[in-house]
């Protein structure tokens, strides 16, 4: 298949998987603080992405949000399959089948639109860059913005695949 320039992502070098991964082990080490606080901003600057939430789409104050288990248990699944990607930086093949996994699962059952990856990886990288400010360097920076560049390329292709395949 082929993938408009636009949305191919740049090739992440050795010293960038380790950037990478040495960041995310001291951001996945509060796993669920963070992955709240990525979730609660995503919605707070993204309202009309809570559509696709009954259990907490009616919420509007982040303090109501933050105390939310559903929203605790959806950051938890974000920040874990997250995890597997930068776990397996090495396998393309792993990083490939877990975020097609993703991508059908959001465009088959849930229906939700694959321009709210761009934005939700977006506000990722803004709050580690915030919350773990010492961690992340100009060299980090650029190593995560490859890294988003991959997670919404391999999402977007899944979408672009379920559309074609009329069996899923």
């Amino acid at each position: 298949m082929e993938i408009e320039r636009w949305e191919r992502s740049e090739e992440i070098s050795d010293a960038e998987k380790k950037v990478i991964q040495e960041t995310w082990s001291r951001v996945y080490a509060n796993c669920e603080d963070v992955g709240v606080s990525i979730l609660i901003r995503f919605f707070v600057n993204f309202p009309s992405a809570k559509q696709y939430f009954s259990q907490f789409k009616h919420m509007k104050d982040p303090l109501e949000m933050e105390g939310s288990l559903q929203l605790r248990k959806h950051a938890r699944r974000v920040m874990g399959a997250i995890n597997t990607v930068v776990e397996n930086l090495d396998d393309s093949e792993k990083v490939s089948s877990v975020l097609a996994l993703v991508g059908k699962a959001h465009a088959l059952k849930h229906k939700v639109e694959p321009i709210y990856f761009k934005k939700l990886t977006g506000v990722m990288l803004e709050v580690i860059a915030e919350e773990f400010a010492d961690d992340f360097t100009p060299e980090a920076h650029g190593a995560w913005t490859k890294m988003r560049s991959l997670i919404y390329t391999h999402v977007t292709a899944a979408y672009k695949e379920s559309r074609r395949d009329p069996q899923t």
